[in-house]
């Protein structure tokens, strides 16, 4: 166990060495409290949901595992989300699909409505986090072919945009309840697996259906914004993907809404850091998916790794962290469930505090004056300068265990909750 004064006499060592260079420990662990992430309710259950549980995931998604504890229901969903949300500092969002309704009788996703939500807006008040929303466009028989809102069969694309219309007045109940912005969040898995003769048509037919779902109601932006999602390719869709980067690229831009960059849906080689800075400056923001692909879209845990670490110095450095919201996206059920939340989370925020403890003005300035010398020097030195005593500082200050102590409090859960539901 981890003692408190050990963690504030390594944190005011920390803060001098930092206070030498110009950064204020003190302001930055504050500017950390204030980013919040959204935390992917769909870890805790391997995306079955609540609608229809067992039915077999499609859409090019795959859980891999069979750790014992999942969560089966409702309650034990939140109760899961309750215990991973206690061990990660902060107060943050979570997100949820159409498909983790809470209803009173059997519903198809196109029927859902606000009241089959009532049961999360509850739950996030009294745990005092916001909500963001995700349309559910997989795992369903009328996903035809790997084709959804760009069908060329028009009563399916009309029950997709049902869909995508109940989502927005899902998302907009969410922001008026708890007094937060609900980030309504558009994937679709459309494509072909082989070369297709008609690119142009899917994606005409897709404008139209997005452009039917914006247009059903208006709403307020304090209370809800759409953001939408692009792949490289997906599973089942190798050759043609209808919603790839550069179509909702600019969708978002001529529909002022938000673009969704997932780190796992680009080329292995790509820097998706370097995407921020290129958009940004015409977007009106960011959603942003942190994810860890392994090879590819495999969304793993995510872990303080070199990708991270880009991510947070891109959004820091360049000061767009207002207008990014960041979420987490990934699934592995051959770990504890929960413990993969706090693992993904707490990395996270640590990429932040990393990239804040830096004095970025000074090394700003000395870029203008082609002094390159000294920022490959200064970067270079920051790296092993004492973070780790700064993080743990944050993590006192938000009552969350320091270091590895939060895994006693996961096996504890396990031995007490978890492993009782087998």
């Amino acid at each position: 166990m981890v003692k408190a004064q050990e963690v504030e006499k390594a944190y005011e060592v920390a803060k001098q060495r930092y206070a030498e260079i110009g950064v204020d420990t003190d302001k930055v662990l504050a500017d950390l409290k204030q980013v919040k992430l959204s935390v992917h309710c769909w870890q805790g259950d391997d995306i079955h949901g609540f609608l229809n549980p067992d039915q077999e995931l499609t859409g090019g998604i795959g859980v891999s595992g069979d750790y014992p504890g999942i969560a089966r229901t409702p309650d034990e969903l939140t109760a899961d989300l309750h215990e991973g949300l206690s061990l990660i500092p902060g107060k943050h969002k979570v997100q949820l699909h159409s498909l983790y309704a809470v209803t009173d009788k059997k519903k198809d996703l196109d029927e859902l409505t606000p009241d089959d939500f009532k049961y999360w807006v509850d739950w996030a008040k009294q745990e005092g986090v916001g909500l963001d929303m995700n349309p559910t466009f997989f795992s369903h028989p009328k996903v035809k072919h790997n084709f959804t809102l760009a069908s060329p069969e028009k009563d399916i694309r009309d029950f997709w945009i049902r869909v995508g219309e109940n989502s927005r007045a899902i998302s907009n109940y969410f922001g008026e309840a708890l007094g937060q912005r609900s980030v309504n969040n558009f994937w679709i898995p459309d494509g072909f697996k082989d070369n297709p003769i008609d690119k142009q048509g899917p994606r005409e037919r897709l404008i139209k259906s997005l452009d039917e779902i914006l247009n059903s109601a208006k709403y307020d932006e304090k209370n809800t914004i759409e953001a939408f999602e692009g792949k490289l390719f997906g599973t089942g869709i190798e050759s043609y993907t209808v919603g790839s980067h550069l179509f909702y690229n600019n969708y978002a831009l001529t529909r002022n809404k938000l673009w969704t960059i997932d780190a796992g849906h680009w080329h292995p080689t790509e820097d998706v850091s370097d995407k921020f800075s290129a958009f940004l400056p015409f977007g009106k923001g960011l959603m942003l998916h942190v994810s860890r692909p392994v090879r590819w879209d495999s969304d793993h845990v995510v872990i303080f790794d070199e990708a991270l670490v880009r991510i947070a110095r891109s959004l820091v450095r360049d000061n767009q962290l207002s207008k990014t919201n960041i979420g987490l996206d990934f699934f592995d059920a051959t770990i504890n469930r929960v413990a993969a939340w706090v693992i993904g989370a707490r990395a996270t925020q640590k990429a932040l505090l990393q990239a804040m403890l830096a004095p970025i003005a000074d090394l700003k300035k000395a870029e203008l004056n082609y002094d390159f010398t000294t920022r490959l020097a200064e970067t270079e030195e920051l790296k092993s300068y004492p973070f780790g005593a700064v993080w743990d500082q944050f993590c006192l200050q938000n009552n969350v265990p320091v270091g590895t102590d939060w895994l006693n409090n996961i096996h504890q859960y396990e031995k007490d909750v978890q492993f009782k539901r087998n």
